[in-house]
This record gives C-alpha cells, structure tokens and sequence, in this order.
C-alpha cells in the first residue's frame, strides 16, 4: 500500500510522505510548525485540542479538504489500523467539526504527546469521501492514493518504478519546483551506488546501499553525504522474539542471546560506526527521555551465555547444539541481511543453531504479523518523537493484533508495563512523565522481549546538482516540496 495512514512501513512513508501533507511539520528541534492546520490550541487541562485548518486546501481530486476528513482519520483510520496509532490517539474519544476549517478533539485524558504525532509520516489525513463505507484495508486508494500534497500520484510499475507527478493545485503556491518525483526500484545496493555514481538518481537511503560502500561514495566529487544522529524519525533496531515459542518463555534463554551478541561489533564491523549501540527502546537521541540508569546491559560474554542456556535446560548436543531456529531480517535493505549474518555467527558459537530466512517486505509482515509463523525477527523501529508514539506499540500487550503490522510483535504482556506506559502517557508534569519512561525502560529490559542493536544514524546521499531535500525533521521522509535539482 501507499499511505502511512495504515502501516509504519519505512519504504511507505518515503513515498506517502510527498503524497499527503501533515496536519503539522516539525523543525530540528521538534518544534511544530503550520502545514495543513494553521494554527492550534490546547486547553488548560488537556482535555481539548482546536485545531484551525487551512482554507483552499483540495484533494488531488479537485474536492475541498475539511474537518471532517480530519475527524474521520482520527477516529475510524489512526485510532483503528494504525499500529502507533492505537496508542497514539487512544485518549481521543471525539472529533467536534462546527465548521469546514475547525476540528475538535475531545479526550478522555490528557496526551501531552499528541502535538508530536501530525506529522504526514506518522498520522496522514485520508479523504472521507473515499474511504467512508468501505473496507479500509482493500480500499484501492490504499495503492493509487488521493491526497493533499504537492505530488500526485501517477504510476505504480511493480518491480520497476513509482512515478508522481506535480501537483498544480498545491496550497503552497509556486511550490513544488520539481515536474515529477520517480522512485526507482533497484535490484540491489550495487545497482543503486552505480545509479547514484552514473547521476541516473539524485537521492537515496543509505539502507538502500551498502554500508561499506558510504566512504566512498561520499568522497566522489558530485555525491555529498547528509548525517545526523536524531530526528523526527529516529529510531532503534532490534532483535525481537517471538514469546509464544515456548523456548523463548524463559528469560534467561533471551538474556542469553543478549550476551552472545557483541553489539560493539556489529555497529563496527556491519554499519560502520554510521550509529551507535542501543541500550534499550528510546533512542539517545530522545535526551528528555532516554536513560542508561539501572537499566540492564547485556555486555558481550559467550561464557555467560552458554552458562545462562544451561540453567535454562538447553545442553548441547553431540553435534555441540542447544537450540534451533530460524531468524526472519526485514528486507529492508543489504546491511539487515549482513547483521542477521553476523547474529548467525554469534548465537552459532553458544551452540544456537540459526537458519536465516529471506522473503520479500509483504512476505516478511504476513508472516510475523499475520499468520505469526517466526521465532526471531530484526527490524527497524522509529521510536521518535515521543515514547507514546514509537516505542509504546512494541511494548503495550494492547497493542498485539494480528495483522497490524510493526506493533507489539513478540506479544509480550506485563501488567507492570501496561501500566507505566499508560500512566505516562497521561502524565502532564515533564519531571513525572520521564521518571515513567525510565521505570519502563528498565523494565523491557529486564524482561528482555526485544534487545536493542543500534540506533542508526539517518543518512542520505544525492548528487550535488539536487538542493532543499531535506527542509524539516522528517528528512528523507519529507515531501520534497522546495526540493529542484540544478539544469546543466
């Protein structure tokens, strides 16, 4: 599908993103700005939010945009198929539309997050008049989408390229600069560095290259490499387990695996030093909330592990092995294979036999999150801005349903951790509010459903004739609006 209004799906939201606006965008230090809501309010109690949209807003349809598109994403898309969402906007329990340009939300308690959540990447506006009284999930407009922002879209060839096309109604008038926006599928990171080195692209991901290859890349005369360490999107990759295997049920089996892991390593030897370790579900990047206090961690000891297997009833065999698995990466890019590699290796070498599974990205989210047919899986995870947003859905045993893709996976269930997560998620006072979040993170720790691997950089190669790519926190993921590229 094309609309992250339905799935946190990385390759989704870089598309969507050019495709709908945002009720708000955010500058580099999270701040909110004015997109399709032009100004906001919130009541003393936190109990009402107003927001006031902007005039002469229309789909890519020609129809108007209006509060009540914005009351129906609320309360019949986000707060339903969303797998952030569900927590995100749970506290919402009512959309008021007294006009065409006013919303207002009515919550049942406070959610002093949700100013963080309007970004187009995370909480994308669907036009009522399209998806009311429909299946949502096999609306066609799931995959040829109507939507608000400066790109419309044009052409889907599977297997080859997405192509969209300027808006010429867009609100921001003489904006976008760019004729068309053509997303190339490339058969792999070779191709896509050879594609970028020829000038045949302008901007890629690095998740879509090679690690090894950023160095060079980055010292040819016509690529420049953009990087940063924490933005609206930043996030934690993970090793996560399957609970209801019952060889996982044990603590001391996941703790184990945490210790046969040299994660030092891996950011070395895999991404390059392009991140830095994780020490548990909120990124660094997240100062207000992150901590490193009381939390476990899991450093590097083989000897330990094997020690940990035993106590847990997993002798090795004759042939030396205590465990079999298998262990699905997202195929999300070269680096998650080469990682899952490198996890072989290690876990090998405590006596867990790992057998790595490849199938394609819909493959990969039926599998874990429909039909729940893995042991292990690994996989990006965005847990910014907010923990209510990103880290939450991994967590919160609320959110386990099946087929709701990038939630609560592992299906881990804590009463103690329900509880946290949704007291601090109603939690106005900041000083509260983190002492929550730092009670929570030692506690997924301890319990262990998800280790934490790295907390990557987000980094972005174009050419230099490419300009203004990159214009809020959502980088990458950005809707290109003031992006041009230089005529020769």
């Amino acid at each position: 599908m094309l609309t992250s209004a339905l799935t946190v799906a990385g390759p989704v939201q870089v598309v969507s993103g050019k495709i709908f606006d945002g009720l708000l965008s955010y500058d580099e230090k999270l701040n909110p700005r004015p997109q399709l809501a032009k100004s906001w309010s919130v009541s003393p109690d936190g109990l009402t939010y107003t927001f006031k949209l902007r005039p002469g807003v229309t789909w890519h349809d020609g129809k108007p945009f209006t509060s009540a598109d914005v009351a129906f994403s609320v309360l019949e898309i986000w707060k339903k198929y969303h797998s952030r969402g569900r927590a995100t906007f749970a506290n919402v329990t009512a959309v008021d539309t007294p006009d065409p340009l006013t919303a207002v939300w009515r919550l049942s308690k406070p959610a002093p997050y949700i100013l963080s959540a309007l970004a187009s990447v995370e909480s994308q506006v669907l036009p009522k008049h399209l998806y009311e009284g429909t299946d949502i999930l096999t609306n066609p407009h799931n995959v040829a989408p109507v939507g608000t922002g400066p790109f419309r879209f044009q052409e889907w060839k599977r297997g080859q390229y997405l192509a969209l096309s300027r808006n010429p109604n867009y609100w921001d008038t003489g904006k976008p600069y760019l004729d068309r926006v053509i997303f190339r599928i490339l058969p792999d990171a070779g191709s896509a560095a050879t594609a970028l080195e020829t000038g045949e692209i302008q901007l890629v991901n690095a998740t879509s290259l090679a690690y090894s290859d950023l160095g060079r890349l980055s010292r040819l005369p016509n690529v420049t490499l953009f990087r940063r360490n924490g933005n609206y999107t930043a996030g934690v990759t993970g090793f996560e387990f399957n609970l209801d295997k019952p060889y996982f049920k044990d603590v001391r089996v996941r703790r184990a695996f945490a210790h046969a892991i040299d994660r030092d390593a891996l950011v070395r030897t895999v991404w390059f030093g392009y991140g830095k370790v994780a020490t548990g579900p909120v990124p660094p990047s997240l100062t207000q909330f992150y901590t490193t206090t009381d939390v476990p961690a899991y450093p590097f000891n083989p000897e330990l592990a094997k020690q940990l297997l035993d106590q847990a009833g997993f002798k090795p065999n004759a042939a030396g092995i205590r465990l079999t698995i298998t262990h699905d990466p997202a195929p999300v890019g070269d680096a998650y294979f080469r990682s899952a590699e490198f996890i072989r290796d290690a876990l090998g070498k405590v006596g867990v036999n790992v057998q790595i599974r490849h199938q394609d990205f819909a493959g990969f989210l039926r599998r874990v999150y429909t039909e729940r047919d893995f042991d292990t899986i690994q996989f990006p995870a965005n847990a910014s801005p907010d923990p209510a947003i990103g880290a939450q859905r991994l967590y919160w045993s609320k959110n386990f349903q099946k087929g709701v893709a990038f939630s609560n996976g592992s299906h881990y269930s804590s009463p103690e951790a329900d509880h946290l997560l949704e007291t601090a998620q109603a939690e106005n006072d900041p000083i509260k509010r983190r002492a929550l979040y730092a009670a929570f993170q030692k506690l997924a720790m301890t319990d262990l459903p998800r280790i934490p691997l790295i907390a990557l950089d987000e980094v972005v190669l174009a050419t230099k004739q490419a300009h203004d790519y990159i214009t809020d926190d959502t980088g990458f993921y950005g809707n290109l609006a003031s992006a041009y590229i230089d005529q020769a």
